[in-house]
């Protein structure tokens, strides 16, 4: 019970930094590009920094490695999750369900730091780290929807609801690719995010904490896990309609901190020449396009 809720607040609190990030900084430079033309906005599925230019991904491969260590060798009684012929038991079926949605952003993190440090493929650059993302978030709705876990009841219904989020993610990450200078795309992207992030939290909190159950239910061990169950189908709907409300006025405060947000960074840096730490597939084309003014310059002469 308590690695479960363990497990979804690592989770939860790294949607909610890398969204929460990421809203700043879409926010940040189409607030400085707003004096110039529509297109001048462009974002990236990630954002270097001044100082450590791959913090964001090193914190993606940090936090997903610590999850994987957590589903495979620390949850399991006996540290590792395989029975004592080498197959894999029924009750850990889940924590390698877990592991492999963490594996795929690892996998996106570690790939766009190489192709970044490489700088190879510059002309693809943009849209392969776009579909290593579309993987992950791919493969967290496949294995969420699939899940082995009972998905059912209140439970159930906080897990249908994150799949409406990740397909958001997904969706907008995929439409990143053909609409890179859309800001409406890449702060939806951001805002989903970060919904994931305080949404897997919530979950975490009301479905394994002991006592924090709607009124009429409770968890209850079965399987070497906890599920939470209802007394009656009355106490199940009341539960599965409070589920909804707290998704409902989650949504409202996400959008109204969303809306603030906005507008405290526009009136900051609107129509003021900011620094956008570039990737090296920019940082090159400006080399080249400096180089050819030279050029051109000497020739004059």
């Amino acid at each position: 019970m308590g690695t479960m809720l363990e497990g979804h607040e690592i989770l939860g609190f790294g949607f909610f930094v890398i969204g929460l990030w990421h809203l700043f900084n879409n926010i940040k430079i189409h607030s400085s590009s707003s004096s110039s033309s529509s297109n001048s906005f462009k974002s990236t599925i990630w954002f270097p920094t001044k100082r450590f230019r791959y913090l964001e991904l090193n914190f993606i491969i940090a936090s997903c490695t610590m999850f994987i260590a957590m589903e495979l060798f620390i949850a399991p009684d006996l540290h590792q999750p395989f029975d004592s012929d080498g197959s894999i038991p029924a009750n850990h079926l889940h924590n390698f369900e877990h592991s492999l949605m963490a594996s795929s952003f690892l996998v996106y993190a570690a790939f766009t730091m190489f192709f970044d440090m490489k700088a190879i493929i510059t002309k693809a650059q943009h849209e392969l780290t776009h579909f290593l993302a579309s993987m992950a978030f791919a493969q967290q709705f496949l294995l969420i929807h699939f899940h082995t876990r009972d998905h059912a009841g209140v439970e159930g219904q906080y897990h249908y609801l994150l799949q409406i989020l990740i397909v958001v993610s997904l969706t907008t990450t995929i439409m990143g690719i053909g609409f890179p200078n859309s800001f409406m795309v890449s702060f939806v992207r951001s805002l989903s995010i970060t919904f994931q992030g305080l949404w897997l939290m919530i979950m975490g909190f009301f479905l394994w904490t002991p006592g924090y159950q709607a009124k009429g239910c409770s968890l209850h061990p079965e399987m070497n896990t906890y599920m939470v169950r209802c007394s009656d189908d009355k106490a199940l709907h009341r539960a599965v309609s409070l589920v909804n409300l707290q998704f409902s006025w989650l949504l409202i405060l996400v959008t109204v901190f969303a809306i603030c947000f906005f507008l405290v960074l526009s009136k900051r840096y609107d129509n003021k020449v900011e620094y956008v730490s570039l990737t090296k597939e920019e940082q090159l084309d400006l080399e080249s396009q400096s180089e050819k003014k030279c050029i051109m310059m000497q020739v004059q002469i």
